[in-house]
């Protein structure tokens, strides 16, 4: 199941938001120099989150597809997993 970009994205940005607010009060910076920074902060937050969280559902998609393929070709050829052991079956050597 793929996971929530936006939700995820936000709740980041939200985080980022108030300690990089609280960074900068403590640090002694003035309240519109902290709001700045710490909106700038969010947005690059929000950005990177949702990009990552979207690389992270196009990978888990992939290999749930790719799981499901490889379940389906091995449910129509059970057999195929053996198909390099037919001439030690019948006592040959190589």
């Amino acid at each position: 199941m793929p996971l929530n970009a936006r939700s995820i994205a936000v709740s980041l940005a939200v985080v980022f938001f108030f300690g990089l607010s609280l960074i900068g009060l403590l640090s002694g910076l003035s309240t519109s120099v902290c709001c700045k920074r710490a909106v700038t902060g969010a947005v690059l937050v929000y950005i990177a989150a949702g990009l990552a969280v979207k690389a992270i559902n196009t990978i888990l998609v992939d290999a749930m597809i790719n799981n499901q393929v490889k379940r389906q070709k091995d449910s129509l050829f059970p057999m195929s997993d053996f198909a390099g052991f037919e001439g030690k079956a019948s006592g040959r050597t190589n």
